[in-house]
This record gives structure tokens, C-alpha cells and sequence, in this order.
């Protein structure tokens, strides 16, 4: 490969694990508004809050940071990409500014009920949003020359809808897991009830996901099940397989870590099979990486500053979890 070749895929990556970051570290905080209406008392939903104020306001971080590295690594992408999406992409970001506007006012008002309705009303909006604009990406954007060519409406599909119901569930369910490692007692049993049925809904997601998607594009198709590619992606399916199972059993069991740790795989499999899908496009079956690069003079001035930040980010990341790991104690705060 070629100098720019090989920073277009650095960057790729770069982006790949910016937004993966993002849906890790902001997946179960949605996932935690979005049952917000399931836990109707008062201490149940501070403790809940409680559970995330340490970190939750960090996690946006990487949202940021895969948003502008697209724009300025991949400018052509962007160009197309942010026209087809406008519409989910503003309401994902008025449900985010409700979550936080939210999220800072409750404590310090004394009418919760509307504020705890931004919150898990805001959560909803931003996970239906991100899950849409997914299912955009994946059934292919419109490309007319070197712009987008489609119209307003051509990312309401019904396989963006479901791609953006599989994201609730998917939410719901690390947000259930969450609140297991994180409290104890009867908001702790409560999770336990809540994450078997949202592990059923979110394998359902999964599979049906799965199941529409090389119906989408004929190259999906080969890519999955063309042979000798099944050899090589079989183990996705099985390893989501095992995770489940794992998962099931553990939540069976009452185990308190393993848990969201076996979600978070579930998820890093599900983007394991986007990643399949879609590699080496950027704009499916239209753009590829190497296509949409900015000069790889551009990129490589970037890559300094990122090759950086990135590394600070994480280890703020990592010792703020670490400092806040444990239980919350309703009255104590972590322990």
C-alpha cells in the first residue's frame, strides 16, 4: 500500500473506534434514561442518576471526536453522508441537549416529573436517531457524482426503523445490566427482571438485522455467505451465540459483573459484523476509504495531534471509572 493508502485505513480505524468508544461509554446511559418510566420512585431514579453523574458528561467526548475526524479525514464522505442524514442527526442532538439540560436541572429543581421526562424522552430520541441513521449508512446513500443525490426522506425506511428499534434494545439492555454492577438491593432485583426480556429483544433485533441485511445489497450477500467468506465470518454469529448463552446464564445466576461485560461484547460483535459488512466503504457500495481521504498531507499533520489526545483521553477515561467503580450507596454515594 501506498503512504496515503495506508492513512486513510489508520484513519478509518481511528473513526471505527471513536464511535465504538462513544456506543460503549454512552450506550448504557442512554439505556438508563430510557427506563427511567420503569423505576417511578423518586430514590430509585436519583440513585440511578447517581450511578452515571460521575462520567456521563465525558462520553459525548468521542461522539466529537469521530464527527470532526470524518469531516476532516474524510471530507468527501462527510459531504455525503451529512445532507442524507440531517434529519436524524439534528434529532439525535435535541435529544442529547434535552438529556443534559435535563440531567443538571432535576436535582436543583423542585418539579422533577418534567425534568425526568426530558431525560428519558431525550434518551429515546437520541438511541431511535443513531439507530436510523445507521441503518441509512447500511442500506446505501444515494450518490449522485460527488455529492448526495437522494432525497429528504430516503433514511425513513423500514429497515432503518428496525435497525433503530434493534438500538433501543440494545441500549436498554446495558443500561439494565448497568444498574446491576452499579446498586444493590431492590433496584438491583428490579434490573435483573428487566435484562432477561431486553436480552430477548435485543438477540430478536440481532437476528432480524442480520437476516435484511445481505437482502440489501447482493455484495452483503457474497460477502457473508459466498464461500470461502463463510469460513471466515461464521465465528461472528457463534461467538454472538456464546455470548448470549453466557450472559443468560450469568443473569440467571445473579452475578453481579459479568454482566454488562458480556453486553459490551455483544455489541463489539454486532460492530465486528457492521465492519464486515461494510469494509473498505465509507458510503456503502459507493464510496470506498481511499476515495473520500483528504491529501495525506492533511491526515498525516491530523494524526500527531490525535496519536496524542487520544492516549489523555483515555486515561482520564480509565482512572475516572476507576476512581468511581464499585456500588452506589444510596446515601453515601460509590463505596
Amino acid at each position: 500500500m501506498t503512504g496515503a493508502t495506508e492513512l486513510a485505513t489508520v484513519w478509518a480505524f481511528i473513526i471505527a473506534f471513536a464511535v465504538f468508544a462513544y456506543v460503549v461509554m454512552d450506550g448504557f446511559d442512554l439505556g438508563l434514561g430510557m427506563l427511567f418510566p420503569l423505576f417511578p420512585k423518586k430514590a430509585d431514579r436519583d440513585l440511578m442518576m447517581n450511578t452515571v453523574a460521575p462520567v456521563w458528561d465525558g462520553n459525548e467526548t468521542w461522539l466529537v471526536l469521530g464527527g470532526g475526524a470524518l469531516f476532516a479525514a474524510f471530507p468527501l464522505a462527510y459531504a455525503v453522508v451529512m445532507p442524507a442524514l440531517y434529519t436524524p442527526i439534528i434529532a439525535m442532538l435535541i435529544g442529547l441537549i434535552f438529556r443534559g439540560v435535563a440531567f443538571e436541572f432535576r436535582a436543583r429543581s423542585r418539579r422533577q416529573n418534567g425534568w425526568d421526562l426530558a431525560f428519558a424522552g431525550g434518551s429515546l430520541l437520541a438511541a431511535v436517531s443513531q439507530g436510523i441513521a445507521l441503518g441509512a449508512i447500511l442500506q446505501g446513500i444515494v450518490v449522485d457524482g460527488r455529492q448526495y443525490g437522494g432525497g429528504w426522506w430516503d433514511w425513513l425506511t423500514p429497515f432503518s426503523l428496525l435497525t433503530g428499534a434493534a438500538l433501543v434494545a440494545g441500549y436498554g439492555l446495558l443500561g439494565a445490566t448497568w444498574l446491576i454492577l452499579k446498586t444493590q438491593g431492590g433496584l438491583r432485583e428490579r434490573a435483573y427482571r428487566l435484562s432477561q426480556p431486553l436480552l430477548i429483544a435485543t438477540l430478536v433485533a440481532i437476528v432480524a438485522v442480520s437476516l435484511a441485511t445481505p437482502f440489501l445489497e447482493a455484495e452483503y450477500w457474497r460477502r457473508w455467505f459466498a464461500w470461502p467468506n463463510i469460513v471466515l465470518t461464521a465465528p461472528v454469529p457463534i461467538a454472538v451465540a456464546a455470548a448470549a448463552l453466557a450472559l443468560w446464564r450469568s443473569l440467571a445466576a445473579r452475578r453481579d459483573t459479568p454482566p454488562f461485560f458480556l453486553a459490551l461484547a455483544l455489541f463489539a460483535l454486532g460492530y465486528a459484523g457492521l465492519g464486515i459488512s461494510m469494509w473498505p466503504y465509507i458510503v456503502p457500495r459507493s464510496i470506498t476509504i481511499w476515495d473520500a481521504a483528504a491529501p495525506a498531507n492533511s491526515q498525516a499533520f491530523m494524526l500527531v495531534g490525535v496519536a496524542i489526545m487520544i492516549p489523555i483521553i483515555l486515561a482520564y477515561t480509565g482512572w475516572a471509572y476507576w476512581v468511581f467503580r464499585g456500588k452506589v450507596d444510596p446515601d453515601a454515594g460509590y463505596h
